[in-house]
């Protein structure tokens, strides 16, 4: 490159007085330097690394840069960076459980490559090695752990099962020189039978329970009735045996029954106007011992 700018600036310099040829030369020079030592930098951004490859002896297995300048040989060597940030990929893949149910599992992976070994990673999977490598070695973990768990295990040991997933993947990755930060299931989905069938398994314990719940509740609505209507018995003999044994008992509750309906009345907003007979305490009539003189004969 610096031989073409020479040769363009001699060529410029003889239709040229000798001045001017001089400063164009100069200015061609200069120029020629600041594109060379333009082309010998290069920058490492922050989250990355970079590797050198060399047109002579290929890729420098020993040296690994990190963020920040660095220069080069321009031409014979040119950087190949690598971003070491963790990224997240989601992984989607059928497989079959142990009882011979189809499961749809989606892993969350977050990977990133291992910054010591990167110059074997670049000779032997690239800079896309997230994608030529997560894909298969998660298709075949996943089908060998969920083919060791039957379709309701893997709902109700879903941490075993995201636990073994995560620990295949982890020394799978590492053959590969990829490291594994997180696994996680996002989701689990089975076939579309399966879930009727779960579904209709679930209506029938639920009617099942509810039925039981109804047999529970008609026992228990009897066995009340059984005790109110002993108790309205009970109830029954004992005032029969108090007015027998006192004729006066009966005026006694008469006039607790007046005094309730005077109450009740007086908080009411309506006015209301009652005398003896209607509250049944009407002394002077001639009937109101009657019952009493009655139940006295009969006790004697």
């Amino acid at each position: 490159m610096a031989e073409k700018l020479n040769n363009f600036a001699s060529r410029l310099s003889q239709g040229t007085p000798k001045g001017l040829g001089l400063g164009v030369k100069v200015l061609v020079g200069a120029s020629a330097v600041a594109y060379g030592i333009y082309r010998s930098m290069f920058t490492v951004e922050g989250g990355h690394r970079a590797i050198i490859f060399n047109r002579v002896g290929g890729i420098d297995q020993n040296t690994i840069y990190s963020e920040g300048l660095h220069f080069r040989i321009p031409w014979f060597q040119y950087p190949i960076t690598y971003d070491i940030r963790a990224r997240p990929s989601i992984i989607k893949s059928p497989t079959g459980s142990k009882d011979l149910q189809m499961v749809t599992i989606a892993l969350r992976v977050l990977a990133r490559p291992d910054q010591t070994r990167l110059p074997k990673l670049y000779q032997s999977l690239g800079v896309d090695w997230d994608e030529r490598v997560l894909p298969s070695i998660c298709n075949e973990v996943l089908k060998g752990v969920v083919a060791k768990f039957n379709a309701s295990q893997l709902i109700t040991q879903r941490q075993q099962v995201s636990n073994l997933i995560r620990m295949d993947l982890i020394e799978r990755a590492k053959d590969f020189d990829i490291l594994l930060d997180d696994v996680s299931i996002t989701e689990l989905s089975f076939g579309q039978q399966y879930s009727a069938a779960v579904e209709s398994k679930q209506v029938a314990q639920q009617e099942a329970q509810r039925a039981v719940f109804t047999v529970e509740q008609a026992k228990q609505e009897r066995q009340q009735k059984i005790v109110l209507a002993e108790g309205d018995a009970e109830s029954a003999k004992l005032i029969g045996n108090a007015i027998s044994k006192n004729p006066g008992y009966l005026k006694l509750r008469r006039i607790r029954a007046a005094q309730n309906i005077a109450k009740t009345l007086s908080q009411s907003t309506n006015r209301a106007f009652l005398d003896a007979q209607a509250l049944m305490i009407n002394v002077n009539d001639p009937k109101f011992d009657d019952i009493t003189q009655d139940l006295g004969r009969k006790r004697r």
